[in-house]
Protein backbone atom coordinates (compact mmCIF):
# COMPACT_ATOMS: atom_id res chain seq x y z
CA UNK A 1 0.00 0.00 0.00
CA UNK A 2 3.06 2.82 0.88
CA UNK A 3 4.57 1.60 -2.48
CA UNK A 4 1.15 2.46 -4.52
CA UNK A 5 0.87 5.87 -2.34
CA UNK A 6 4.33 6.81 -2.96
CA UNK A 7 4.22 6.00 -6.46
CA UNK A 8 0.57 8.18 -6.58
CA UNK A 9 2.12 10.76 -5.02
CA UNK A 10 5.28 10.99 -7.68
CA UNK A 11 2.72 10.91 -10.49
CA UNK A 12 0.97 13.78 -9.04
CA UNK A 13 4.09 16.12 -8.74
CA UNK A 14 5.11 15.18 -12.59
CA UNK A 15 1.68 15.87 -13.62
CA UNK A 16 1.13 19.28 -11.77
CA UNK A 17 2.95 22.31 -13.03
CA UNK A 18 5.23 24.08 -10.22
CA UNK A 19 3.96 27.61 -10.71
CA UNK A 20 0.09 26.17 -10.94
CA UNK A 21 0.69 25.08 -7.71
CA UNK A 22 2.33 27.59 -5.57
CA UNK A 23 1.68 31.06 -7.96
CA UNK A 24 -1.59 32.52 -9.36
CA UNK A 25 -2.68 33.69 -12.36
CA UNK A 26 -4.38 36.55 -11.35
CA UNK A 27 -2.97 38.95 -9.05
CA UNK A 28 -4.11 42.03 -7.24
CA UNK A 29 -2.64 45.10 -8.60
CA UNK A 30 -2.39 48.79 -6.50
CA UNK A 31 -3.41 51.58 -9.00
CA UNK A 32 -2.29 54.73 -6.99
CA UNK A 33 -0.61 58.46 -7.77
CA UNK A 34 1.15 61.02 -6.08
CA UNK A 35 -0.85 63.52 -5.24
CA UNK A 36 -3.83 60.67 -5.10
CA UNK A 37 -7.03 61.78 -6.61
CA UNK A 38 -6.22 61.26 -10.50
CA UNK A 39 -8.69 59.52 -12.51
CA UNK A 40 -7.32 55.90 -14.14
CA UNK A 41 -8.03 53.67 -16.99
CA UNK A 42 -6.84 49.92 -17.44
CA UNK A 43 -6.25 48.90 -20.98
CA UNK A 44 -5.18 45.62 -22.92
CA UNK A 45 -2.67 45.29 -25.06
CA UNK A 46 -5.61 45.64 -27.82
CA UNK A 47 -6.61 48.78 -26.54
CA UNK A 48 -9.58 47.52 -25.18
CA UNK A 49 -10.70 49.31 -21.54
CA UNK A 50 -10.80 46.79 -18.82
CA UNK A 51 -11.10 48.77 -15.43
CA UNK A 52 -10.93 52.42 -14.56
CA UNK A 53 -11.38 54.69 -11.10
CA UNK A 54 -9.75 57.13 -9.31
CA UNK A 55 -6.52 56.18 -7.25
CA UNK A 56 -5.59 54.85 -5.09
CA UNK A 57 -7.30 51.86 -5.89
CA UNK A 58 -6.57 47.94 -6.40
CA UNK A 59 -7.98 45.82 -9.19
CA UNK A 60 -7.71 42.51 -10.12
CA UNK A 61 -5.25 41.45 -13.25
CA UNK A 62 -4.74 37.97 -15.21
CA UNK A 63 -0.86 37.55 -15.98
CA UNK A 64 -1.55 35.80 -18.96
CA UNK A 65 -3.56 36.88 -22.42
CA UNK A 66 -2.87 32.90 -23.63
CA UNK A 67 -0.63 30.20 -24.05
CA UNK A 68 3.00 31.56 -23.49
CA UNK A 69 1.55 34.70 -24.13
CA UNK A 70 2.20 37.34 -20.80
CA UNK A 71 -0.70 40.02 -20.44
CA UNK A 72 0.29 43.50 -21.36
CA UNK A 73 -1.48 46.67 -20.36
CA UNK A 74 -1.16 50.32 -20.40
CA UNK A 75 -3.10 51.86 -17.11
CA UNK A 76 -3.90 55.63 -18.24
CA UNK A 77 -3.69 58.58 -15.79
CA UNK A 78 -5.38 61.92 -15.72
CA UNK A 79 -5.39 64.55 -12.92
CA UNK A 80 -5.55 68.54 -13.70
CA UNK A 81 -5.20 68.10 -17.67
CA UNK A 82 -2.58 66.06 -17.44
CA UNK A 83 -2.35 62.69 -18.88
CA UNK A 84 0.30 60.11 -18.22
CA UNK A 85 0.72 56.38 -19.21
CA UNK A 86 2.36 53.85 -17.36
CA UNK A 87 2.91 50.45 -18.66
CA UNK A 88 2.35 47.37 -17.22
CA UNK A 89 3.76 43.86 -18.13
CA UNK A 90 4.03 40.22 -16.64
CA UNK A 91 6.79 38.68 -16.27
CA UNK A 92 7.95 35.28 -15.40
CA UNK A 93 7.27 33.62 -12.41
CA UNK A 94 10.35 32.13 -10.31
CA UNK A 95 8.06 29.22 -9.76
CA UNK A 96 8.22 28.58 -13.18
CA UNK A 97 11.67 27.28 -13.05
CA UNK A 98 10.46 24.98 -10.26
CA UNK A 99 9.47 22.74 -12.81
CA UNK A 100 12.74 21.76 -13.51
CA UNK A 101 13.14 20.00 -10.32
CA UNK A 102 9.04 19.27 -9.50
CA UNK A 103 6.51 19.32 -12.65
CA UNK A 104 8.78 18.27 -15.15
CA UNK A 105 8.29 18.73 -19.37
CA UNK A 106 4.35 18.60 -18.79
CA UNK A 107 4.42 20.74 -15.92
CA UNK A 108 7.00 23.44 -18.15
CA UNK A 109 5.45 22.71 -21.35
CA UNK A 110 1.75 22.95 -20.31
CA UNK A 111 0.21 23.17 -17.29
CA UNK A 112 2.01 26.41 -16.51
CA UNK A 113 1.79 28.05 -19.66
CA UNK A 114 -2.15 27.01 -19.99
CA UNK A 115 -2.75 28.01 -16.51
CA UNK A 116 -1.35 31.61 -16.72
CA UNK A 117 0.72 30.53 -14.27
CA UNK A 118 4.07 30.63 -15.35
CA UNK A 119 3.76 34.88 -15.23
CA UNK A 120 3.48 37.19 -12.32
CA UNK A 121 2.84 40.79 -12.29
CA UNK A 122 4.12 44.06 -9.95
CA UNK A 123 1.64 44.78 -7.26
CA UNK A 124 1.99 48.53 -8.06
CA UNK A 125 1.65 51.21 -10.65
CA UNK A 126 2.35 54.42 -9.61
CA UNK A 127 1.94 58.23 -11.50
CA UNK A 128 3.93 60.95 -10.01
CA UNK A 129 1.95 64.69 -11.11
CA UNK A 130 3.96 67.34 -10.27
CA UNK A 131 2.65 69.95 -8.17
CA UNK A 132 1.40 73.33 -9.80
CA UNK A 133 1.38 76.56 -7.84
CA UNK A 134 -1.59 78.38 -7.13
CA UNK A 135 -0.33 81.47 -6.70
CA UNK A 136 -1.68 84.38 -8.78
CA UNK A 137 0.37 85.90 -11.04
CA UNK A 138 3.35 88.05 -9.43
CA UNK A 139 3.18 86.79 -6.13
CA UNK A 140 5.89 84.43 -5.20
CA UNK A 141 4.87 81.30 -3.80
CA UNK A 142 7.22 78.22 -2.00
CA UNK A 143 7.13 74.50 -3.36
CA UNK A 144 9.01 72.24 -1.72
CA UNK A 145 10.37 69.18 -4.05
CA UNK A 146 12.30 65.97 -3.93
CA UNK A 147 15.74 66.43 -5.18
CA UNK A 148 15.54 63.66 -7.75
CA UNK A 149 12.31 65.52 -9.23
CA UNK A 150 14.42 68.76 -9.68
CA UNK A 151 15.71 68.68 -13.46
CA UNK A 152 19.66 68.81 -12.87
CA UNK A 153 20.14 72.44 -14.35
CA UNK A 154 18.78 73.44 -11.07
CA UNK A 155 21.00 71.87 -8.68
CA UNK A 156 23.57 73.59 -9.07
CA UNK A 157 21.37 76.47 -8.03
CA UNK A 158 20.69 74.70 -4.39
CA UNK A 159 21.61 76.21 -1.45
CA UNK A 160 22.05 73.99 1.74
CA UNK A 161 19.90 75.60 4.74
CA UNK A 162 21.67 74.52 8.08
Amino acid sequence: MKKHTALLSAFTLVLVGCASVVSKSEYPVSITSNPTGADFVVKKSNGLPIASGVTPATITLAASEGYFKPAKYTVDFRRKGVVQSVPLTAKIDGWYFGNILLGGLIGMLIVDPATGAMWALNDTVIATFRQTADAAPGQRSLRIVDVNELPVEYRGRLVALN
